[in-house]
């Protein structure tokens, strides 16, 4: 029907054009239109299926030239172009209200592997898009990126995920046009529940991404809260050599590493640079500052980093107030340096409230509990985190800490197995079994771990220091002692480990010289979550202790 008048196509031509709108956005090969359209014939294909396309797009309308339903892509094969929505679904809707998702890394159409960045950010969009929706769970990039390139049924990837629906898709960048085309799949029962396909001007891909959030909302039956739909419905112009760049800082900061960090920023600095406005830039500016001012990247000293990290993070709120990983950067900023608890849990909240799937606040915001001494707060909101991002290693590392921090020591043993399972060669993971096994008074266990983690991450002092407190807890004295001797020979400023030294020194049992290097400790701006680690219990009740609390503006408690 087109304007209510029914057209008429001729069989083969029709079969075309239902294979095109099968796979709307992406090519149908001319191989794969002759062995399903053209088996039974002995007629010239090229012949036949020229013939065809000729007859789709006079009824149409459309034009070779200048297409807008039927793309002829060169040497390939078609490609259906315009958005297309299937009305009668009745049959497919799903039984019950879906509310947990996952987006799969999207394939990119474009055939080039530099253009991988691409991809990936926009999948990373898409679910930060739909991350937004309070209704649904939606799972983080570390999960789901595992599966890219990967083939597995979608019923496994979604009971791996424990998720009741995968979204998967295609994208291809076209000149100044992208193109997305997003099916949506109910598990277990691997049954396709809608599809579409959108083409917008690529400074409207926020409006796109957008476009396909509230879509795919619509189809799961998620009530969306007025901010939500309000979002969701907004989104301004984007500079295309802004928003590249910030495609390729977000694709470096994924890899959360030291050289990636070092090009994040320099790609978030390039996306500011061509769009000042550009609050998501800042956001990734601050988030790239923040980790690498943490002790897990250590890449920069604190002071250095992280007041770097709350001025991008200020400016991003300034212009955007919604974005929830702005609020969360700042949050980070707050508790690391500057030791504003109450103004870090605002944020934390308030970057939980407008993202909920965000699973990095989650994690960060354990973190703050810990250090303020609610442990089984934090607990729960690192088996949040998970949820979110059940492949993450680092977020089943931080929960394995967190229970070794409450003293749910063989818990915390569990845990670590659980995430060496996952990858035997994970640093963080052998050094926390390493140190749930010397709160056990597994010497000899804790020592062989830490001695793994150090030849697997070789730049880590906490690695050292934790070896040379168990070294010293099981009277190798002397082996500590070369230990801390080489921390304080390696430090320096733009790394320092006064922290960990001064752990080293309660092992030792000099309460005294570590007291001295806790003062350093707190000079240099170091994260206090660390005093809330078992290693340190010794000294809970040393009024010298309960005084550093104090000025930390922490709980002094037992």
């Amino acid at each position: 029907m087109k304007r209510g008048v029914r057209q008429n196509l001729q069989e083969q031509p029709l079969k075309v054009l239902a294979m095109l709108l099968e796979r709307p956005g992406e090519v149908v090969s001319r191989e794969e239109l002759r062995d399903r359209v053209w088996t039974h014939t002995v007629i010239d294909f090229d012949h036949g299926i020229n013939k065809a396309i000729n007859k789709i797009r006079d009824v149409l309308g459309d034009s070779a030239t200048h297409p807008r339903f039927v793309e002829t892509v060169a040497r390939r094969g078609y490609r259906f172009l315009a958005e297309v929505t299937a009305l009668d679904m009745a049959s497919a809707k799903p039984a019950a209200a879906i509310r947990s998702i996952a987006v799969l890394p999207l394939e990119d159409l474009s055939g080039d592997s530099a253009q991988d960045y691409f991809a990936d950010g926009m999948t990373d969009e898409l679910i930060m898009s739909l991350g937004q929706i309070s209704a649904l769970r939606v799972i983080s990039r570390t999960s789901v990126m595992s599966y890219k390139l990967v083939r597995k049924p979608l019923p496994e990837i979604a009971r791996e995920l424990a998720v009741e629906a995968v979204v998967e898709g295609t994208v291809m960048r076209s000149g100044t046009r992208i193109r997305i085309a997003a099916h949506l799949i109910e598990a277990p029962a691997d049954k396709r529940i809608w599809t579409k396909s959108y083409e917008e001007d690529f400074r409207d891909t926020i409006n796109l991404q957008h476009r396909v959030a509230r879509h795919i909302a619509e189809q799961v039956r998620a009530t969306l809260s007025r901010r939500e739909q309000a979002h969701l419905e907004s989104g301004k112009a984007i500079e295309p050599t802004a928003y590249e760049a910030y495609l390729r800082g977000r694709y470096f900061w994924n890899k959360r590493t030291e050289d990636g960090l070092r090009k994040a920023i320099a790609c978030f600095n390039e996306a500011i640079e061509a769009d000042p406005t550009y609050a998501q830039a800042y956001a990734g500016l601050a988030d790239s500052y923040a980790l690498s001012g943490d002790w897990q990247h250590g890449m920069l000293a604190p002071k250095d980093a992280l007041p770097k990290a709350k001025a991008a993070a200020d400016r991003a709120l300034a212009l955007d107030g919604s974005l929830g990983e702005a609020h969360a950067s700042l949050a980070f900023a707050l508790d690391l340096y500057f030791w504003d608890w109450s103004a870090a849990e605002a944020e934390y909240k308030r970057a939980i409230a407008l993202n909920p799937s965000y699973a990095t606040a989650h994690q960060w915001y354990a973190w703050h509990l810990i250090a303020t001494g609610r442990n089984h707060e934090a607990i729960d909101a690192l088996r949040k985190a998970s949820s979110l991002d059940p492949l993450s290693l680092i977020i089943g590392a931080d929960l394995a800490d967190a229970l070794c921090i409450a003293h749910l020591h063989e818990d915390s043993i569990e845990q670590s197995r659980k995430i060496l399972e996952m990858d035997p060669n994970f640093s963080l993971g052998h050094y926390q079994l390493g140190q749930a096994l010397a709160q056990m008074k597994s010497h000899d266990q804790a020592i062989a771990e830490f001695r793994t983690a150090i030849a697997l991450a070789t730049d880590r002092p906490v690695f050292a220091s934790n070896l040379a407190h168990a070294l010293a807890q099981s009277g190798r004295e002397q082996e500590a002692r070369h230990i801390v001797k080489e921390l304080v020979a390696r430090q320096s400023q733009h790394s320092p480990s006064h922290s960990n030294i001064a752990l080293a020194y309660v092992g030792l049992g000099d309460h005294k010289e570590a007291m001295v290097w806790l003062e350093k400790a707190l000079q240099s701006r170091f994260h206090p979550a660390i005093l809330a680690r078992p290693a340190f219990d010794p000294l809970r009740y040393d009024p010298r202790f309960q005084e550093l609390l104090r000025r930390l503006g922490l709980p002094q408690g037992g």
